[in-house]
This record gives structure tokens, C-alpha cells and sequence, in this order.
């Protein structure tokens, strides 16, 4: 079976959540049967086809960008042509042009969407979209959303809950190798034995302004690991609550962010906004074996993070209830362990990458028979 990916941006060149979830696909894709390609946007098209970990990615030019959203004359063409190669496309949404890429094709393949996010901060071009945006996802097979929270929560998705299956994203050990003792050392000396950690880059919907405010007052140690569009502002907040333990690191190594997920006492994930549709870095600290703290905004942050079983989840946009949810973890030791234990059992039951690809590989043979009994 052959499957093509089809977003905007890829590997090597983007890191971000979809992008690691498509990566995960097609490296987990050939134990199960299934070859997978990309095809994506780039500024840079030579070559216009590279081979990454095994799968090829093929790239059309990216002329020009509206609104976060990627543009090319060159894509429809690259996508009917791929598309009569394989035996599914399989689309991340969201991403306007490729709603229109897909009827510019006239694509006549089994398709399936995996649905990552409503799209929450752009409502006067939502406007203006919705059309295009519900004739593309009634015309589609499938949809997938990465939680059975997001799929009660958006407003999109009860159109389709027919069609509608549940997979949630998965993470692989393996692509965290464990840190080499002169690197947890150097750390440990640097932030110290306990601490809170912060993972992920510093955008609107992260919700940091929170957690400084939650630290007011008291005198945690806190590590933030991440650069983006409000670091400096956030910095000036620190600066200004006189907070004089928290850690700003910036971008570090992998394997720098690996060492301090293995040292950290807990994971702190303030994502105030539904922008926020999983939590990759959330995950990430299951994983680890971290309680956690994470704010109830409807979408698979609280899947991930069960409520007094894997650690705490506080009512959004609340500085009081985050800065109390750090203090029982702080000054409960043995239950936050207890509770960091739960976050990696769920982990290892829910969300490996192999039990994704597993999940999505029924998924396509369902779909494909579904189809041959149709036809």
C-alpha cells in the first residue's frame, strides 16, 4: 500500500508538531505494509525530491504566503500526479490552499484528513472560509481527530462525527536517547535537584504570562525551555514580578532537553487557548514518567493529562489555581512520583508512536476495502 502526506510544511526544514506526526507515520509506516511519501511547500525545490529517513518528500515552490497559509501555482499539479501513484492522500488539516488543491486535482483517491486543530485566532478570514473549509471536509472519506476531548469540544467536527475516528498522536522512545552522565551532571549543577519545567515555543496561546504570574510570591525554581515571538516580553514580566528563579534557556540541544526532562519534578503547561490541540511537550513528560500541570481548555491536553490521576488540571487563565497546583506537587513528593508513574503507564497504553502507525494502518485497509466493496 502506498499513502502520500500532503501539508504545507516538512521535515528537515519546519519542526513542529504535525510535521513530527507525519514523520512518525511514514517511519513507523513500513513495518505495517506501507510506503509513505510527503509533498509539501518550500522556498527551496532543488531537489525537487529528497529522500529523509527513508521516505521520500517532494517538494513544489512556495510563492507566496496569506495569512500563515502557503501558496503554490505548482502544488495541484504535483499532487495529481503524485496522487495517481499511490492508494490514499492523506491530508493534515488545517491548511487552506490544500482544501482548494484537492478540488483543483479533481482527486478521485480514498482520502483521509487528519483534523489537528480548529482554526481559532483568525475569525474574520474563518468567515470567509468556512465554505470552502465544510465542502472540503464532507467531501473527504475519513477524519481523524487526535482526541475524543477535541472531538467533543469543536465546533467543526459535529458535522462529521460519522466519519470521525479517534487516534491519538504518538511519540517514540527511541528518538530520546538517554542523556550521557557528564551532560545530566552539568545540568543537575545548573538548575539544581528540583525544579518545574517548561517545554515549547513561546506563542500566544502557550499561556506563560500565566505561569509568571503564578510564581509570584513564591520561590520555585522553574526552567523554560523554548525562543518565539513573545520570549522578550516574557523576560520584562520575570524581570518585573522580581522573579529570580526562573531560567530562561532559549533553543538548546536535543539532547540538552532530553537531560532536563529526565531531572525536572514536573512538567508545567499552562496553555491557556484551544490553539493548543494536543500537546507534543506534554506528552513528551508522560513519557518521562512527570506529573504534570495543565490548564482544562477541551482538547487533548486533558487526555494526556488525567485530572488526580497523572497530575493536575486547573481552570484556564488562573494564576491561583496554577500556583496551587504547584504547591501540592512541590510539597507532596511521593504522591507527584506516584503520579508520574500513572503519566507513563497512559503513555506507554496510548500514545507510542507504534500504536499510532498500528491505529492508522487499519485505518487505510478499512478505508481501501470500504471502497473496493462500493465500487
Amino acid at each position: 500500500m502506498r499513502v502520500l502526506h500532503f501539508f504545507k510544511t516538512y521535515l528537515p526544514q519546519s519542526v513542529g508538531g504535525i510535521e513530527q506526526v507525519i514523520y512518525q507515520l511514514c517511519r513507523n509506516s513500513p513495518a505495517h505494509g506501507i510506503r509513505s511519501d510527503v509533498l509539501t511547500l518550500s522556498a527551496e525545490t532543488e531537489p525537487r525530491t529528497l529522500i529523509h529517513d527513508g521516505h521520500q518528500v517532494h517538494r513544489a515552490r512556495l510563492d507566496f504566503q496569506l495569512a500563515s497559509t502557503g501558496f503554490s501555482f505548482e502544488a495541484p499539479g504535483r499532487l495529481r500526479e503524485l496522487a495517481a501513484e499511490v492508494d490514499i492522500v492523506h491530508y493534515h488539516f488545517p491548511w487552506p490552499f490544500m482544501d482548494l488543491a484537492h478540488f483543483l486535482t479533481g482527486m478521485d483517491k480514498p482520502t483521509v484528513v487528519t483534523y489537528h486543530s480548529d482554526i481559532v485566532r483568525q475569525r474574520a478570514l474563518l468567515r470567509l472560509y468556512k465554505p470552502l473549509m465544510h465542502r472540503f471536509l464532507g467531501s473527504v472519506d475519513r477524519i481523524v481527530a487526535t482526541s475524543p476531548n477535541y472531538l467533543e469540544t469543536s465546533p467543526v467536527l459535529k458535522h462529521y462525527r460519522d466519519k470521525v475516528r479517534i487516534i491519538p498522536i504518538g511519540i517514540d522512545r527511541e528518538g530520546y536517547p538517554p542523556p550521557e552522565a557528564h551532560r545530566l551532571a552539568h545540568w543537575r549543577q545548573q538548575v539544581g535537584e528540583r525544579f518545574f519545567l517548561f517545554v515549547g515555543v513561546m506563542r500566544y496561546y502557550k499561556g506563560l504570562h500565566i505561569l509568571l504570574e503564578a510564581l509570584r510570591g513564591t520561590d520555585y525554581p522553574v526552567v523554560i525551555v523554548g525562543a518565539g515571538p513573545l520570549e522578550q516580553q516574557l523576560r520584562n514580566q520575570a524581570a518585573a514580578l522580581g522573579l529570580t528563579r526562573v531560567l530562561f534557556l532559549g533553543r538548546i540541544a536535543e539532547e540538552d532537553k532530553v537531560a532536563l526532562l529526565k531531572l525536572s519534578s514536573a512538567i508545567v503547561f499552562p496553555s491557556h487557548l484551544r490553539s493548543e490541540a494536543f500537546g507534543i511537550s506534554l506528552l513528551e513528560g508522560a513519557m518521562f514518567g512527570k506529573p504534570m500541570i495543565s490548564s482544562e481548555i477541551g482538547t487533548g491536553t486533558s487526555y494526556i493529562n488525567i485530572h488526580g490521576e497523572t497530575g493536575l488540571v486547573v481552570p484556564p487563565s488562573d494564576p491561583d489555581a496554577f500556583r496551587e497546583a504547584m504547591a501540592f506537587l512541590w510539597n507532596n513528593p511521593a504522591e507527584a512520583s506516584a503520579m508520574g508513574a500513572r503519566a507513563e503507564q497512559r503513555y506507554e497504553h496510548l500514545f507510542t508512536a507504534a500504536e499510532m502507525g498500528l491505529q492508522y494502518a487499519s485505518l487505510y485497509r478499512e478505508l481501501l476495502a470500504s471502497k473496493r466493496k462500493t465500487r
